[in-house]
């Protein structure tokens, strides 16, 4: 896949996937509104904000290094010709997951709304299931020792500090 069409498959997949879970679905759950703060503490709203300031950079980031260096998109229908093993990837295998989840948690505490905290959980477990089912046994398939390595060096979901440097 060429970068250009890398790049716009990338943004259309951006629209698609993440603004949707991360943003339109949450949106139509709370309409972006505050109720009472967890357990009446407002401090819980900075960590919520932290979430979500965390969160949107790395979606952002990943999916731009799918396009440019992996010259393909995180979507299923037009994958990255290259395994991409920079960037948040050096310290954890699902970035992407992992930050819509951020969002969408971030979201749950921002706005006082235990739906939210319901929903981003099951978003994480369909995310688990799909990553143990689908994607890995299709990266494996797909680039061979080359996602092997990765896998034994790169946690799936807590991050690995310090960062791989030998992937």
């Amino acid at each position: 896949m060429q970068r250009v069409s890398a790049v716009l498959g990338s943004a259309l997949f951006f629209l698609v996937a993440p603004c949707v879970l991360a943003g339109l679905i949450p949106w139509s759950m709370t309409r972006w509104e505050f109720g009472p703060a967890f357990l009446g503490v407002d401090l819980i709203r900075i960590v919520g904000v932290a979430l979500i300031i965390a969160g949107v950079p790395g979606i952002l980031d990943s999916f731009a290094r799918f396009a440019l260096e992996g010259l393909g998109t995180p979507a299923p229908i037009a994958p990255p010709q290259k395994l991409v093993v920079t960037g948040l990837y050096r310290y954890v295998r699902n970035p992407i997951y992992i930050a819509v989840v951020a969002v969408v948690f971030g979201q749950a505490l921002l706005f006082g709304d235990w739906r939210l905290l319901w929903y981003g959980a099951l978003l994480w477990l369909f995310f688990h299931v799909w990553v143990v089912m689908i994607e890995e046994p299709t990266l494996k398939q797909t680039f061979g020792t080359e996602y092997e390595n990765f896998q034994t060096s790169v946690p799936r979901w807590i991050p690995r500090l310090p960062p791989c440097s030998n992937t």
